[in-house]
Order: structure tokens, then C-alpha cells, then sequence
């Protein structure tokens, strides 16, 4: 089987490296264009740096709709496999793999849809998540589910965490794929659509925390958007990251905290919380603008964060 593979991100790497491991014949690699990082110098993406590593043969394009096609024609593949491409595919590219074009989705679809499933359902505070692979459409994350597998996440799992774990599942995901197709086994099964969920693609701002907000949901946006683009608040005008930390349930803490404004600090020498809407946040590990990350404790004896000060002011 002919496999021409897209993708950009490590999320894809996984995947590619599991289906060579396989032994299936990858005839190329897609991936976005190389970008310009700091200092002017560009930078291959991770797909990419992999492709050149195993010797596989690499095209870029700013619009594989309008690049593409005659490449791909001439390249004739049985099927294609996008993961995390960042791309819209064209009904034309769709048309040429003999066996289609097949997706690796880091959510259990309809849920999720979109570009950061990941994220989204740690903020949202999800108990499961899984990845799917499915028929590639043209209207976004639609297309028919072959199989979808599912794992429960860990109540203390950040973003980066969990997308390791969703990377290692895609893996096993998409050679059980092609392990049915390549039989004449795959089945097809249509979304249910009103199940649906959509969720847009992440921004910087959407990190930002709403103390007035429960202590569960701040809890969750920090999960959600560890490492990036990290939930943050600000603290004598400075950025503050919060990269670490927990829904507090000492009642000693509760009691000394009542009547406190959303936002609020109350520090002891090695801790500090935080009042919310609903609840306290334990600070564990937090960043001030300019400087690095640190563990509370350590950040608390350099004296910028006392009880009274509130945050996001």
C-alpha cells in the first residue's frame, strides 16, 4: 500500500514513525512550509525533520489546493493519511488515493471538533477523551468514523501531557486503520451530528484567568493551556503565568478567607491561595513577566506577592 502522509506538528511524528515501523511503503511526506523562527533563521517542522531523518521524500506547500494536486497525481498514491496538517483539502486531492483520504482526530468525534481538542476538554473538564480515525470531508472533522479508541484522563494531566499520551494512542490508531483497509475489513459509520461540538482554534487571550470564575474551572484552564499558551493573570501590571496548581480543600484555609474580593491573595511564608468565584487555588509553580519559572515557596521570598494583593488588577 502506497501511503502519502501529512501532517506537521510531534503530534503526527508518532504516527508516521508507526506506520514505518509497520513496514507500509510511505512515498512522501506533506508538510507546511518552513517558517522563520527567531534571528530571521527558518525552522523545519517536526514532521519534517523526521521525513529528512528516514529519507522520505518531502513537499511543501502554502495551499496543497492550489500546489498540489499534480503532485500528488504523479505520485499515485493508495491512500493519504492527514494528521494534524493545518491544511483544507480540496474535493479533487479527496478524489485521487484509491482507498481515500484518512484522518487521525485527537478527540472521540462529534465531541471536539476542530483544531485543539486537546485543550478544550481539559478546560471543559472532560473525565475521557480518545482519538478517531475517519473518512477525511470536506466540511471540517465530519467524515465517517473507521475507529475510535479511548482513554480516561488523569485529574492532575496538563495539555502537554495528555497530547503525549493522544500521540502514542494515534499511533496504534492508524495502523489498526490500515490494517482493516488493506484487508477489505473497514466500516464506516456516519456522525451522529447532533452530537456535535465545535471548538475554535486557541488564542493567547484565552488564557487569561477570570477569577470570579470556580476554583475547578481555573484549575482547568491551567491544565488545558500547560504548556501553552498557559493560563496567566497579572500581578503589579507583569504578566503572571500559573503553570501549576490546585483546587484547595483545607476548610482552616476557607475560613481565613472569607470575604475575601475574586482574585485575592492570602501567602503564608511557603504558600499562597488564591479566592475565586467558587473555592480557593493552591499556587504551585508560577512565572512572573521576565523571569523564570519558579515553585512558589521560592517565588514568595522575593516579596511581590503578599496577602491583600489581588490578582488581574
Amino acid at each position: 500500500m502506497r501511503i502519502l502522509f501529512l501532517g506537521t506538528p510531534d503530534f503526527a511524528v508518532r504516527a508516521l514513525s508507526k506506520i514505518l515501523e509497520r513496514g507500509y511503503d510511505v512515498v512522501g511526506v506533506v508538510t507546511q512550509p518552513d517558517r522563520k523562527r527567531n534571528r530571521g533563521e527558518e525552522s523545519f517542522c517536526p514532521v519534517k525533520a523526521y521525513a529528512v531523518e528516514k529519507g522520505i521524500k518531502i513537499y511543501q506547500y502554502e495551499s496543497i489546493r492550489k500546489e498540489g494536486v499534480e503532485d500528488i497525481k504523479s505520485v499515485n498514491p493508495d491512500i493519504m493519511i492527514t494528521c494534524a496538517f493545518g491544511q483544507i483539502i480540496s474535493q479533487e486531492i479527496l478524489d485521487i488515493p484509491k482507498y481515500g483520504v484518512i484522518n487521525i482526530h485527537a478527540s472521540l468525534l462529534p465531541k471536539y471538533r476542530g483544531s485543539s481538542p486537546i485543550q478544550w476538554c481539559l478546560v471543559n473538564g472532560e473525565k475521557q477523551t480518545g482519538v478517531t480515525i475517519m473518512r477525511t470531508a470536506l466540511a471540517v472533522d465530519s467524515g465517517d468514523i473507521l475507529l475510535q479508541k479511548t482513554i480516561d484522563i488523569y485529574p492532575e494531566e496538563n495539555a502537554g501531557q495528555l497530547f503525549d499520551r493522544l500521540a502514542v494512542l494515534g499511533g496504534e490508531a492508524i495502523v489498526e486503520a490500515l490494517e482493516l483497509i488493506a484487508s477489505d475489513k473497514a466500516v464506516y459509520t456516519a456522525q451522529e451530528e447532533n452530537q456535535a461540538t465545535h471548538y475554535p482554534m486557541i488564542s493567547k487571550e484565552d488564557g487569561r484567568i477570570d477569577w470570579s470564575q470556580s476554583a475547578e474551572s481555573v484549575f482547568n484552564k491551567m491544565r488545558g493551556f500547560t504548556p501553552w499558551p498557559s493560563a496567566f493573570t497579572y500581578l503589579d501590571g507583569k504578566m503572571f503565568k500559573i503553570s501549576k496548581c490546585f483546587v484547595c480543600e483545607d476548610k482552616d484555609i476557607a475560613d481565613v478567607m472569607q470575604g475575601f474580593a475574586y482574585g485575592e491573595v492570602y501567602a503564608t511564608k511557603n504558600s499562597a491561595y488564591v479566592k475565586t468565584g467558587n473555592g480557593i487555588i493552591r499556587l504551585e509553580d508560577v512565572q512572573i513577566e521576565g523571569k523564570r519559572s519558579m515553585n512558589i515557596a521560592a517565588f514568595l521570598t522575593g516579596g511581590k506577592l503578599k496577602s491583600g494583593v489581588v490578582l488581574g488588577e
